[in-house]
C-alpha cells in the first residue's frame, strides 16, 4: 500500500517560490490573450473589410441583376398581363432567392422587383424642360412596394387595380427631384409614344419622398429617384447637347400598360444580399456563387426553371475579386508581425523555464544524486508547472475571446494552446536533457575559452543551412507572398544569431590584450567578466534580433506606404491645392486672392487647354504657363523638373511669320513627343495661331499629371487666360481657399492634396491591418525587452556577489556601478549593431517578395508603384533603446547593491 506523503510535492514547491509562480502565471497569462487575440483581430479586420467593399460598391454594383423578358405579342394578353402583375413577380422572385447559393442571402426590404419599358420614351409634352431643345426622356416602372418605400407628400397615390394593356391612360407619381426638375405636380399630364395608334397618357396624382434612398430600391436605377441631364449622341466632342431622363413610377399593378408603350418591357429582380455576417471565410463561396451565377451551372438552372432567357449581371465579383487581392496582399504584411511576434514571444517563455531551471538546478542535482529518475522529476516538474500555466492560459484565451467575440474559436484556441503546451514542456525537457546523468560538480561557462561540442556544432550548421536555403529561394522568387515571406526576419535573425554567437569572443580576445597592461582594474575585469558569461546566449540575442528585425520591416512597410500616398495624392494634384474652372478663364483677381490666403508660400496659374487635336486623330492637354515660375514648381513637386530656358528658347529653324505665329519650344509626355517627333507642328484656334517643337520630355507635369500633354510658354499668347491655380504651401487654411474658390463663380472646383492623401485610408481592412501591425510589432519589442531583463536577471545573483566581494576590497559604489555598466555593454552593442545590419539587410532582402500598392492604394491606382523603404528611425530607435535598457538595468542593480551590506551578499558556502 503506498505511503501518500505529508507534504506534496506541488504545494510545497508553490509555497517555496509563490513569487516565480505568480511571474509565470502573469508571463503565461499576458502571452496567451495575445496568441488568441490576434488570429481574432486579423479575422475581424478582415470581415470589417469585406463589408465595407460590398457596401462601398454601391447599389448598382452591390446588387444582382435579373432581366428577363415578358411575353412576346403572339402569346394570349391575359397571359402577359398576368406576367406583369406584382403576384407573378413575386413568385418568380421566389424561386429566384432559393436558387442563390448561401453566401448571397437576399434582403427583401432593400431589393426590388418590378417591369419597366427596354428604353426611355421621349416626351414632347410642352412645358417639359429642354436645355438645348431636346425632348426629355422618361423610363416609365411598375415596382412592387412602392406605398412600402415612400412617403406620400402631395396628391394620391396612382390606382392600379384593373389596368389593363390596351388602356390609353395610366396614373403615376413621382419623386420630389423629380417634380422639382421636371416641373410636375399632382395633376399634371405626360403623353409618351404608343407602340400603336395615338399617344398613351400618363397622369401624375402625386409626389413622394424615398423612405430609404440609398437603397437597391431607389438607386439600383437612380434615375427612379433623381432625374439627370445626358448628353446626347455626337460625333463632334467640342459640340454636345443634353436632354434630361427622368422616371414615372406605375402602381405596382398597373404593370400591363407598359405593353402599350413597349412592345417587349423587361421584368427585373434586384437582389441586395445580405452582407451583415459575412467574413473573409466567405470569399471562396461568393466567388463561385456568383460565377456560378453570371455564366455557370446556377444560370443554366435559372433560365431552365424561373425564366427563359434570363440574363444575371452584378459588380459584386469586382468588388469580392478586388477584396481578395487586397486581403492576400494585407495577409503577406501581417503575417510577418505576427510570425515575428510569436517567434519573440516563445524565445521569452523558453528563457523564463531556463532561468528557472538555472535556479533549481542544485536541487536537481541533489535529487539526481539521491536515486530520482529523468522521468520522475520531468512527471513533477510538470505537474507543478502545469498547475500553474493551464488556469493562466485559459485566462488568457477567455479574456481574449470577451474582447473579441466575432471569429473563428479553432485559431484562436490553438494559439493559446500552443502557449500553453510551450511553457508547460520547457522546464520538463530542460531538467531532463540536463540531468540525463548525475552530476556532482557542474564546469565553468566560459564564453571565451568554450569549444562547442561537435553535436552543437552540427546542429548549428544544419539550422543555418535550411534558413539560408530558405533565404535564396524567398531571394530567388519562390513562394512571394507566402509562409516563407512571413517567416523572412526570423531567418534571417536565427543566421545572425548563431553568426553573432560565434564571432563575439574573438573582439573579447583582441580586447584583453591590451587591457592586461593598463593600469585601471575596470575594462580588465569588465571584459573578463563578460569573457567568462555562458555560451548559450543565442535565446536572448535571437528574441530581441527577431523582434528588432520586425520592428525595422515594419518601418520599411510604414515608410513605403506613406511615400506611395504622398506620390499618388501630389499625382492627383499636381501641388498642395489646385483651383480649377473647367468651361471658362478665372475670375481675375482670383488667382492674387488664393496666394493670400494663410499658408500659401506660392501660386502658379496655367491655362489648360484639353481638346488640342494631333495629326493622327487623337487629342492632348495643352498647358500655357508662365516658365519661371512652373518651373520652380516642377522642382518643388518632382513632377517633370525642367529649366525655364528650355520653354523660353527658340527652337531651331525657321523664324516665326504672320502665317506661322509665334514659334516655340515645348515640353511633352514620352507618347506625345513620339507621335510629334522633331519636326515644327503648327495649330490654330482659340488661343491663335502658334508652331511649336518638342525640346524635352517628360514622363509627368504638376497641371496634368496624369494626361498626356504638352507644355508651352504663354508670353507669345495673349488670350490664354488663367483657368488653373496651383498653389503650395504647408497648414494651408483650407476654409479661406473654400471660400476663394466659391467666390470664383460656378463649375470652379478646388482639390487639396491632403483631401487626397487621407482618402486612402478609408478601407478598414487596410487601416485595421496597420493597427494590427503596430500592436504586434510593439509586443515583439516589449518581449525582446523582457528577453533582455530575463537574460540580465539570469546573472544577476553572480554580478551582485561579485560586487559585495570587490567592495571588501576597496572597490567605489560609483567603480561598481561602472564595472556593471561596462561588463553589460558589449553585449548590448553586439545585439543592437545586429539589430540594425539585419534589419536593413531584410529590408533589401524582402523588396522584391512584398508588394505594398494594394495595401497603399485603391485598385486600379497604376500610376504609383509602393515598396519596402528603409527607415531610419525604425532602424536605429529600437537598437539604442536596447542598449539604454541593458545599460539602465546593469546601472540599478549596482545602485541597490551599493546600498546593502556586504555581509547580506557573502555568506559561508555561498557557491556564488
Amino acid at each position: 500500500m503506498a505511503v501518500r506523503p505529508a507534504a506534496p510535492w506541488v504545494r510545497t514547491r508553490l509555497r517555496a517560490a509563490p513569487l516565480q509562480a505568480l511571474s509565470l502565471a502573469v508571463l503565461v497569462l499576458v502571452t496567451a490573450f495575445l496568441a488568441g487575440a490576434l488570429p481574432r483581430a486579423v479575422e475581424g479586420a478582415e470581415a470589417e473589410g469585406l463589408r465595407h467593399a460590398l457596401a462601398e460598391a454601391g447599389p448598382a454594383d452591390g446588387a444582382i441583376e435579373v432581366l428577363a423578358d415578358t411575353p412576346a405579342p403572339h402569346h394570349p394578353v391575359p397571359v402577359r398581363e398576368k406576367a406583369a402583375r406584382p403576384a407573378a413577380l413575386r413568385e418568380v422572385g421566389a424561386r429566384i432567392d432559393a436558387l442563390l447559393p448561401a453566401p448571397l442571402t437576399a434582403t427583401e426590404e432593400r431589393g426590388s422587383r418590378g417591369v419597366q419599358l427596354s428604353e426611355p420614351l421621349p416626351s414632347e409634352e410642352p412645358g417639359l424642360p429642354r436645355p438645348d431643345g431636346l425632348p426629355p426622356r422618361f423610363l416609365v416602372a411598375a415596382q412592387d412596394g412602392l406605398t412600402d418605400h415612400a412617403r406620400l407628400v402631395a396628391g394620391a397615390w396612382p390606382r392600379g387595380e384593373g389596368v389593363r394593356s390596351a388602356d390609353r391612360s395610366a396614373e403615376a407619381v413621382v419623386t420630389r427631384a423629380t417634380a422639382k426638375a421636371m416641373r410636375l405636380k399632382p395633376g399634371s399630364v405626360v403623353h409618351l409614344p404608343a407602340v400603336q395608334g395615338p399617344d398613351r397618357a400618363v397622369k401624375i396624382t402625386g409626389v413622394v419622398e424615398p423612405l430609404a434612398p440609398e437603397t437597391t430600391y431607389w438607386s439600383h436605377t437612380e434615375v427612379l429617384r433623381t432625374p439627370g441631364l445626358l448628353a446626347a449622341p455626337s460625333n463632334s466632342p467640342f459640340n454636345t447637347s443634353y436632354y434630361w431622363q427622368a422616371a414615372l413610377l406605375l402602381a405596382p399593378e398597373a404593370g400591363p400598360f407598359l405593353y402599350g408603350l413597349d412592345p417587349l418591357p423587361q421584368a427585373y429582380w434586384r437582389i441586395s444580399p445580405d452582407t451583415s455576417g459575412l467574413t473573409a471565410r466567405d470569399v471562396p463561396a461568393l466567388q463561385a456563387g456568383l460565377a456560378s451565377l453570371e455564366g455557370g451551372p446556377l444560370q443554366s438552372r435559372l433560365r431552365s426553371e424561373v425564366a427563359a432567357g434570363a440574363a444575371v449581371s452584378t459588380g459584386l465579383d469586382g468588388a469580392v475579386d478586388a477584396f481578395a487581392g487586397l486581403s492576400r496582399a494585407v495577409s503577406s504584411v501581417t503575417a510577418v508581425a505576427l510570425v515575428g511576434a510569436g517567434t519573440v514571444a516563445g524565445v521569452v517563455l523558453l528563457m523564463a523555464q531556463a532561468l528557472t531551471a538555472t535556479r533549481r538546478r542544485p536541487e536537481l542535482t541533489l535529487l539526481r544524486a539521491r536515486g530520482a529518475s529523468v522521468a520522475g522529476i520531468a512527471g513533477r516538474l510538470l505537474a507543478e508547472t502545469a498547475v500553474v500555466v493551464l488556469p493562466a492560459a485559459a485566462a488568457g484565451q477567455a479574456l481574449a475571446w470577451l474582447l473579441l467575440p466575432e471569429a473563428r474559436a479553432w485559431p484562436s484556441l490553438a494559439a493559446s494552446a500552443a502557449v500553453a503546451a510551450l511553457a508547460c514542456l520547457a522546464l520538463p525537457v530542460r531538467a531532463a536533457l540536463a540531468h540525463r546523468t548525475p552530476r556532482v560538480h557542474e564546469a565553468r561557462g566560459d564564453l571565451v575559452l568554450a569549444r562547442p561540442s561537435r553535436r552543437r556544432t552540427v546542429a548549428e550548421l544544419c539550422l543555418l543551412v535550411l534558413a539560408a536555403g530558405a533565404v535564396l529561394a524567398l531571394r530567388g522568387g519562390t513562394d512571394v507572398g507566402g509562409p516563407l515571406v512571413a517567416a523572412a526576419p526570423v531567418l534571417v535573425a536565427v543566421i545572425a544569431a548563431l553568426v553573432l554567437v560565434r564571432l563575439y569572443p574573438l573582439p573579447l580576445r583582441l580586447a584583453l590584450r591590451p587591457l592586461t597592461r593598463t593600469r585601471g582594474a575596470l575594462g580588465f575585469l569588465a571584459v573578463a567578466r563578460t569573457g567568462r558569461g555562458s555560451a548559450a546566449q543565442v535565446l536572448p540575442l535571437l528574441a530581441v534580433l527577431t523582434a528588432l528585425t520586425t520592428a525595422a520591416f515594419g518601418g520599411a512597410v510604414l515608410a513605403g506606404i506613406d511615400d506611395a500616398r504622398d506620390r499618388a495624392a501630389l499625382l492627383a494634384t499636381g501641388a498642395d491645392a489646385r483651383v480649377e474652372r473647367s468651361r471658362a478663364p478665372l475670375p481675375d483677381g482670383l488667382a492674387d486672392r488664393v496666394a493670400a490666403v494663410d499658408g500659401v508660400e506660392r501660386t502658379t496659374a496655367v491655362h489648360l487647354d484639353y481638346s488640342l487635336a494631333l495629326h493622327d486623330g487623337t487629342t492632348v492637354a495643352l498647358a500655357v504657363v508662365e516658365p519661371d515660375g512652373y518651373a520652380r514648381l516642377t522642382r518643388e513637386t518632382g513632377l517633370g523638373a525642367f529649366d525655364a530656358k528650355v520653354l523660353r528658347e527658340t527652337p531651331p529653324g525657321p523664324a516665326a511669320t504672320k502665317d506661322s505665329g509665334p514659334v516655340l519650344s515645348a515640353v511633352a509626355s514620352p507618347r506625345t513627343a513620339e507621335l510629334l517627333g522633331e519636326e515644327r507642328h503648327r495649330w490654330g484656334g482659340p488661343l491663335g495661331s502658334f508652331t511649336l517643337q518638342v525640346s524635352e520630355v517628360r514622363d509627368t507635369t504638376p497641371a496634368l499629371p496624369d494626361q498626356e500633354f504638352l507644355v508651352i510658354d504663354g508670353a507669345e499668347l495673349p488670350k490664354a487666360l488663367p483657368t488653373l491655380v496651383l498653389a503650395t504651401g504647408s497648414g494651408l487654411d483650407t476654409a479661406a481657399l473654400k471660400k476663394a474658390t466659391e467666390a470664383g463663380g460656378s463649375h470652379t472646383e478646388l482639390t487639396l492634396r491632403s483631401t487626397e492623401r487621407a482618402a486612402f485610408t478609408d478601407s478598414p481592412l487596410q487601416s485595421g491591418a496597420e493597427r494590427l501591425y503596430l500592436g504586434a510589432v510593439a509586443a515583439g519589442v516589449a518581449f525582446a525587452a523582457l528577453a533582455v531583463l530575463l537574460a540580465l536577471l539570469q546573472s544577476a545573483s553572480e554580478r551582485t556577489a561579485l560586487l559585495a566581494r570587490l567592495r571588501t576590497m576597496g572597490l567605489s559604489a560609483r567603480q561598481g556601478r561602472r564595472l556593471l555598466v561596462l561588463e553589460a555593454l558589449p553585449q548590448a552593442v553586439l545585439a543592437a549593431a545586429g539589430c540594425v545590419l539585419v534589419g536593413r539587410a531584410t529590408v533589401a532582402l524582402m523588396a522584391d517578395g512584398v508588394s505594398l500598392e494594394l495595401l497603399a492604394l485603391p485598385p486600379g491606382f497604376d500610376a504609383v508603384t509602393a515598396g519596402l523603404r528603409a527607415d531610419a528611425w525604425s532602424l536605429l530607435l529600437p537598437a539604442a533603446g536596447s542598449v539604454l535598457l541593458t545599460v539602465a538595468v546593469a546601472a540599478a542593480q549596482a545602485w541597490w547593491t551599493a546600498r546593502r551590506t556586504a555581509a547580506t551578499e557573502l555568506r559561508a558556502g555561498d557557491g556564488r
